[in-house]
């Protein structure tokens, strides 16, 4: 029986096949380029869990939709699924779900396999990405600590168990888990982005500053959302020592320079340059230049947490696709979608707080604003990317007291 580079058992027997399903597994565990290598050895191979791989891979690109190359893949994984062993079968199943969008067979499904396999690591951390995008905070750090007994000599696990613990407001426990995954890897990205979690929220401003420039040499040859991500990060503490020049700088050099088609460059852009705007900066025209990457997203409203940042994009540049956006949004009333919710509680108030925001009605912007923020975790996004909405709604205040 062969078995992929966390002891759990594959039925590809093809080196090539192996090989690639190795890369993925690495690289969707530590944020490196080669787990694209996935896209091209599915096309030459009928391995099922190759194929299924590769679907899951396009599923989590974020494109507002269902990619067509994720159907492709999925059928591709059909036509071998029934000589797969029973974790593959399962995460075919996962790739349904997720072509499906059926969030909740996608808990129960990872919940299955993490109970028999709790060394499957890509079904852990695509269980978290799945808790964290609806703000299920303590679900994250409770599907990673069922395997921490079975794979606690991987430091992605200690990087996974530390960003849970940031989230769910345990910071020493956070440290603690970061820095174990650092020793065994010093390079593992999760681990100092949840260490960059902790010294921001810590207040401590210059440690968290000097970690990240010390180690931001290695980002390069990350996936362009770790790699911004991590800079977005180091901005944010030049902008807590008011060194906004130094943030303008990280913005135009590394923040907004790789994947502009991707979602989260896109929302990290966005969500930097209101920071910046609050903090003093001209931005110029970087607002028309991004929207003109976001104008695409004028129907994307797949995420509540995505699909704000890039209505306040649109709407900022003054572009028409913010008001269609806009009018999607509060299309979702009334709806039974899956993250129905946040759509009702957070979404559709937060939305029209937004554009109301900056068309300077103030006040209608301020009951908006009040109906949404006590529900934001709903939306899902770290503490740190949904403070966002808290320091604009803390300028929409103070504008109100200089009337």
């Amino acid at each position: 029986m062969t078995q992929d580079v966390l002891n759990n058992d594959i039925s590809a027997d093809q080196a090539s096949t192996i090989a690639g399903i190795n890369d993925f597994i690495l690289g969707y565990l530590g944020y490196d380029l080669r787990l694209v290598k996935i896209l091209e050895v599915a096309d030459q191979s009928e391995d099922c869990l190759a194929n299924t791989y590769a679907g899951l891979l396009w599923m989590l690109s974020e494109t507002g939709d269902v990619p067509s190359e994720a159907r492709r893949y999925h059928e591709r994984a059909a036509q071998s699924v029934t000589s797969a062993l029973p974790r593959e079968k399962l995460l075919f199943s996962v790739l349904e779900a997720s072509i499906g969008e059926d969030p909740e067979a996608i808990i129960r499904l990872t919940d299955c396999i993490l109970a028999q396999w709790p060394r499957d690591l890509v079904t852990l951390k695509l269980r978290q990405y799945h808790d964290f995008i609806r703000g299920r905070f303590e679900d994250m750090l409770a599907v990673a600590l069922r395997s921490e007994d079975a794979a606690g000599d991987v430091a992605a696990l200690h990087g996974m168990l530390a960003f849970a613990y940031e989230q769910c407001h345990d910071l020493p426990a956070a440290e603690r888990f970061a820095r174990t995954a650092l020793a065994m890897d010093p390079s593992e990205p999760w681990a100092q982005h949840a260490l960059a979690h902790v010294f921001l929220t810590q207040g401590r401003i210059d440690e968290g500053t000097a970690f990240l420039e010390e180690r931001s040499t290695g980002w390069k040859t990350l996936t362009s959302f770790m790699d911004t991500h991590l800079w977005w990060h180091l901005a944010l503490f030049y902008l807590a020592r008011n060194r906004v020049s130094d943030a303008v700088s990280v913005y135009d050099q590394h923040c907004w320079t790789r994947e502009r088609s991707f979602s989260q460059d896109q929302v990290g852009a966005v969500s930097l340059l209101v920071r910046l705007e609050l903090a003093g900066a001209d931005v110029e025209d970087r607002w028309t230049d991004l929207a003109n990457w976001l104008a695409s997203r004028q129907d994307d409203v797949s995420q509540p947490f995505l699909t704000l940042q890039y209505l306040y994009g649109l709407l900022r540049a003054h572009r028409p696709e913010g008001q269609h956006l806009l009018r999607r949004i509060e299309g979702l009333s009334g709806q039974n979608l899956p993250d129905q919710r946040a759509w009702d509680l957070v979404g559709i108030p937060l939305g029209r707080g937004l554009n109301a925001y900056l068309h300077n009605e103030n006040a209608s912007a301020l009951l908006s604003f009040n109906a949404a923020l006590p529900h934001l975790q709903d939306i899902g996004g770290s503490h740190a990317q949904r403070d966002l909405f808290i320091q604009i709604h803390q300028d929409l205040k103070r504008r109100m007291s200089q009337a």
